[in-house]
């Protein structure tokens, strides 16, 4: 017993008594050592950490072709709740690792759909066979897929995956995925796998524009004048160019030019470009420009069409996608101006009873002969559309007039 009691007190002895360094107690110098030794090794860790990193990050640097699977960038998304939820919280994507038999990510749910694996859609389109194929373009193909409980869906596999395919993958899925009108089809969800990008829309059975518009249905358009101002106005609130998808880029001003184009496309029935047809009418907008410009709106008109519009409502039409492709980017109107433009019934017949109209509508008198289109292109604020529209409206009626007559 008095050895147990005596070895502690030895030890306490010892530890208490002061060293040659600083004077310091021997237990102050231990506590020292082991302090140091605990930040060294700490240190070297970190710099075993940092070298492999570096290393990592010059393989992965030689080998360009290599896309991680999913980029920290889009592992989480917000989008806008839907209309029927008043409070939802915001929506995240849980990313799950891949199990070691297929080396694929899992699935993992989003707010409005979900992240869908390869294999997953390889199944569904029957390994992306060409007779699945239901559309294609500068963007990529799209194809018929059918899920597990035959539910059918459109994928469209980006051809553009490489470079700066990330950040155009998380620009659709974010722009689009947010997106929510009766004309637009519905994102269900994507693929990030590998060099691999996908997106999966609900599949529509009655055909897209395209097919309504340039397909074989007959003598007569199903498409009246109302139905196409229908989509026209609610693709205007939901509008994303697809220029895109080859520079990764959302340029607002030439994403107001291709909707003026698609305008143009639902109005007369025509593709943007098309070989076949004389030399002078091979381009769309010159074309109708010229038209216009000839006083003969109602030739640029779709000849299937079942019905033909007011003259109001077309040279309306006609004038909000004449600004949409103005030469000079910055006199384009916004999209919000063009939706308004659209929505405006009395546009652009409406009185204007503020100072100076008087004058301009002097001007636009003595300029009667001056053709729609080329007053059409003059300066103007076409932010707001209304000061070239101002000088328009005096020989818009009178030429309403004269065609009623």
């Amino acid at each position: 017993m008095s050895d147990g009691k005596g070895k502690p007190a030895f030890l306490n002895d010892q530890l208490s008594k002061r060293t040659t360094i600083f004077g310091l107690r021997l237990w102050v110098v231990v506590g020292i050592c082991v302090g140091a030794a605990i930040v060294i090794l700490l240190f070297l860790l970190s710099l075993c950490f940092t070298s492999r990193r570096n290393k990592s990050k010059t393989l992965t640097n030689k080998n360009p072709t290599f896309i991680p699977t999913v980029s920290r960038e889009i592992q989480e998304i917000r989008v806008d709740p839907p209309i029927s939820d008043p409070d939802p919280e915001p929506a995240h994507v849980e990313v799950k690792k891949g199990d070691q038999d297929g080396g694929g990510p899992e699935v993992s749910h989003l707010g409005w759909g979900h992240w869908y694996t390869l294999r997953e859609l390889e199944e569904a389109t029957n390994e992306f066979a060409d007779e699945n194929v239901i559309g294609e373009g500068g963007y990529g193909i799209v194809y018929k897929g059918v899920l597990e409980g035959d539910h059918k869906v459109a994928v469209k596999n980006l051809l553009n995956n490489r470079g700066q395919a990330e950040r155009e993958f998380k620009v659709e899925v974010e722009a689009i995925g947010r997106v929510r009108h009766k004309n637009l089809v519905r994102l269900l969800g994507y693929c990030a796998e590998g060099t691999h990008r996908m997106l999966v829309y609900e599949y529509v059975n009655s055909g897209n524009l395209e097919q309504w518009l340039h397909g074989d249905v007959g003598p007569c358009s199903p498409l009246t004048w109302e139905i196409r101002m229908n989509i026209i106005l609610g693709t205007a609130k939901g509008y994303v160019a697809p220029e895109y998808a080859s520079t990764g880029m959302l340029n607002e001003r030439s994403d107001v030019y291709s909707f003026g184009i698609l305008v143009m496309e639902i109005i007369t029935g025509r593709n943007p470009v098309d070989y076949g047809r004389p030399t002078g009418e091979v381009n769309l907008v010159d074309w109708l420009k010229t038209m216009v410009s000839n006083r003969d709106s109602e030739g640029v008109l779709d000849p299937k069409l079942p019905d033909k519009p007011s003259t109001r409502a077309l040279k309306r039409a006609l004038l909000v996608a004449l600004r949409c492709v103005d030469p000079n980017a910055q006199k384009r109107p916004k999209m919000g101006h063009v939706v308004h433009m659209l929505e405006a019934d009395d546009f652009p017949f409406r009185d204007d009873r503020r100072g100076g109209v008087k004058e301009q509508h002097g001007k636009s008198s003595r300029d009667g002969a001056m053709p729609m289109e080329k007053r059409l292109s003059e300066p103007g604020d076409s932010s707001g559309y209304e000061s070239s529209v101002q000088t328009d409206r005096t020989m818009l009626r009178k030429r309403e007039g004269d065609d009623e007559q």
